[in-house]
């Protein structure tokens, strides 16, 4: 949704608080209108090499945001903080994106490319990822699972986001889907929850083999995997290819570990 009022021209200076909204501009070849990303945008590598960066996702540098004097300012309600969208909200036209499901994401695409006047790019984007994501090979029956995202303490995610989405459309059975947004666990919650399997984020918090070692040892009959954590939550033109990733895992899944 909008917050101000834009103008019915094409936007020519657009800066992206999102790094997968960022990607998309560059996939819906927005390569000179965009103007500014945050330091978190490192896709495509080569605008992250040579955009301007205006700080963070929720530590913006709003001073330097106004000297480049956007027309358009795309923002998530999550991603980025309320305080500084508002005060961009009344400076610039913002578009503030709330994406928590697949619809939504696929929605989200098509209105970016209303508003950016890249219609056929964002059409032909959404029917490669509708079909792609048909082409998912469900397991026979859900798998009870946990997604974790950080650590210290242990972050999961609930039956409200768009990673128990991406969970859901795997057969894989968010065992904190009960939960709303990003609850905060104890190892004893999830060994009381006796997940059959546990996916360990590569982002935000960077799981290592060693995080799988600490937890194997008090889920000793779990199976414990990382997983590419841009894959389950980058909503955008990254989701083109989250279902060849998502099969890969899910043979993986299936090749290491018998569930009954």
């Amino acid at each position: 949704m909008f917050l101000t009022k834009t103008s019915s021209e094409s936007p020519q200076k657009i800066i992206s608080l999102v790094p997968s909204i960022s990607e998309l501009l560059y996939d819906l070849n927005l390569i000179k209108e965009t103007v500014g990303i945050t330091k978190f945008c490192i896709h495509p590598s080569q605008w992250y090499r040579t955009k301007e960066k205006i700080g963070g996702t929720k530590n913006l540098q709003i001073e330097k945001i106004k000297r480049l004097q956007p027309d358009l300012i795309i923002a998530n309600k999550e991603e980025n903080t309320k305080e500084q969208i508002e005060i961009l909200g009344s400076l610039f036209p913002v578009y503030l994106t709330d994406v928590n499901n697949y619809e939504e994401a696929i929605k989200m695409i098509e209105d970016v490319g209303m508003i950016t006047s890249k219609v056929t790019e964002a059409v032909q984007l959404t029917k490669a990822i509708q079909k792609n994501f048909n082409l998912i090979q469900k397991p026979f029956q859900q798998i009870k699972t946990a997604y974790f995202i950080w650590k210290d303490p242990y972050m999961s995610v609930g039956g409200d986001t768009f990673i128990n989405d991406m969970m859901s459309r795997l057969g894989l059975q968010n065992i904190f889907g009960h939960y709303k947004r990003y609850p905060e666990l104890t190892l004893q919650n999830v060994i009381s929850a006796k997940p059959q399997l546990i996916l360990l984020s590569s982002e935000p918090y960077p799981f290592k083999q060693k995080h799988i070692t600490e937890i194997q040892a008090y889920l000793p009959n779990t199976k414990i995997l990382l997983v590419d954590g841009e894959m389950f939550s980058w909503y955008g033109s990254r989701m083109k290819y989250m279902p060849e990733y998502f099969n890969n895992l899910l043979t993986e899944i299936s090749e290491k570990h018998a569930f009954g």
